[in-house]
């Protein structure tokens, strides 16, 4: 082949895809509570996408009956075989949980790949996740998910013999043998991660002893978190319109009003029928929640379902024993108000002030000052101090600026300073230890 001749693509083709949302039957409460069959098919469209397949076919199935064997009954398993000869199939994601049987005999009725949700939840997170602890979680989870998934599929699952020669009776099946070996595998990875979760927790305890508070963000994936978390500060954290665009907790220094700084904590997002194997990898990531002075609660105030994402939140911050009525700090902030349409704007933002949320727009940065306001106001329950400064305590002057929130100053003629300002119990003890000349009194 000469020079000139075309170079060869190594790029991976783009698997088209079918992606199907099963609507099982549901009675009383639970069929109250049911999110909207269009929106979870939307919502499983974008899992895919962010996957990179090509879907090129999409299907609302109802279920009657739920058929054990393939979740589906054989008329319906023929139509979807049938979608997928036409269209060129080569993956069928199913927006719900399958059975690892359910899995393969599906696989035989349509003759493509079949993914369902939880794998490919875990798909998406194996390949953002940056961070070493990010990835082991995402390993760990993956590698419990693959272990109910060892079934006879493969023809290496065959028996094999031990012992020498013909005195060897029937040897462990391969099988077993990869049961053992994912078994290895997920105790070294739990050991790795506990040091990990060890360091973690030295690091939380030094910033405790800063002391800053600390300011956590939690939401539905998409809800605009990062973008916020960016507008509040001033960082670059990767915001997307993608579900899952970040995955690895980024925690920044945040300026509130008057100067007192706090640090704020971007989570990971949540989504409905999040997988047992993640909520359990991510517990040591969502701490962050747990230890947090207060917690924002981001909603993408414009989705029709946002009502319903609010709640899935909530259940999964209940499973990680984070709830939000034993004295946790909890903000709504309705983001997105930029988004909802003019007619529907005044209405939005009388709910937001009787249900006392934050209504903002992380893109435009409208509200975003208020709710820095507001979280200055839920942490700064310790009352305020005068603080009077000789002449040339600039050191001591400066430490106030960075380590507490100055409500007044007053300079001297002689060059000495007043300042009436708020530490919390710790920082009031340093900064007496430190600077012992300063004269320090409850202001009053």
């Amino acid at each position: 082949m000469s020079k000139s001749s075309k170079s060869v693509d190594h790029a991976a083709p783009v698997l088209r895809a079918l992606v199907i949302h099963p609507v099982r039957p549901l009675r009383g409460p639970a069929a109250a509570l049911a999110r909207d069959p269009q929106s979870r098919l939307e919502e499983a469209v974008g899992l895919a996408l962010a996957l990179d397949l090509n879907v090129v076919e999409t299907v609302i199935a109802p279920l009657r009956v739920v058929t054990p064997a393939t979740l589906f009954g054989k008329g319906k398993i023929e139509e979807f075989a049938a979608i997928c000869e036409v269209e060129k199939i080569d993956v069928a994601v199913f927006d719900d949980q399958l059975t690892p049987v359910q899995q393969r005999n599906l696989e035989r009725g349509l003759n493509v790949k079949v993914v369902d949700r939880t794998g490919l939840i875990l798909e998406i997170f194996a390949r953002r996740a940056r961070t070493r602890e990010g990835k082991l979680q995402v390993e760990l989870a993956r590698l419990d998910y693959e272990r109910s998934r060892l079934v006879r599929t493969w023809t290496h699952l065959e028996r094999q013999r031990g012992g020498t020669g013909n005195t060897g009776g029937p040897g462990e099946t391969q099988i077993e043998l990869d049961r053992r070996l994912i078994a290895d595998n997920i105790l070294k990875l739990k050991r790795e991660l506990e040091e990990v979760r060890r360091t973690r927790t030295l690091h939380r305890k030094a910033r405790k002893k800063v002391p800053y508070p600390t300011v956590a963000l939690v939401g539905y994936t998409n809800a605009g978190k990062s973008t916020l978390f960016n507008r509040l500060t001033q960082a670059e954290v990767l915001a997307k319109d993608m579900l899952f665009a970040t995955l690895d907790p980024t925690l920044r220094t945040v300026k509130l009003p008057d100067g007192r700084p706090a640090i704020l904590s971007d989570t990971v997002g949540f989504i409905s029928d999040l997988p047992h194997e993640l909520v359990e990898a991510f517990r040591a990531t969502l701490e962050e929640v747990q230890e947090a002075d207060v917690v924002l609660h981001v909603r993408d105030i414009a989705n029709p379902d946002s009502v319903a994402q609010a709640r899935d939140v909530e259940t999964v911050l209940a499973e990680l024993g984070v709830t939000f009525d034993e004295g946790k700090t909890v903000v709504e902030v309705w983001n997105k108000i930029d988004l909802v349409p003019e007619e529907d704007r005044e209405e939005v933002e009388g709910s937001a002030r009787r249900s006392e949320a934050s209504a903002v727009s992380a893109v435009t940065g409208e509200g975003c000052e208020a709710l820095l306001k507001r979280i200055s106001g839920l942490i700064d329950d310790s009352p305020p101090i005068a603080v009077r400064i000789a002449a040339g305590e600039g050191e001591a002057l400066a430490w106030i600026y960075r380590n507490g929130r100055v409500l007044s100053r007053e300079d001297e003629a002689e060059g000495g300073v007043t300042i009436v300002a708020r530490l919390d119990t710790q920082a009031l003890g340093r900064f007496e230890r430190q600077f012992p000349d300063a004269f320090v009194m409850v202001a009053g």
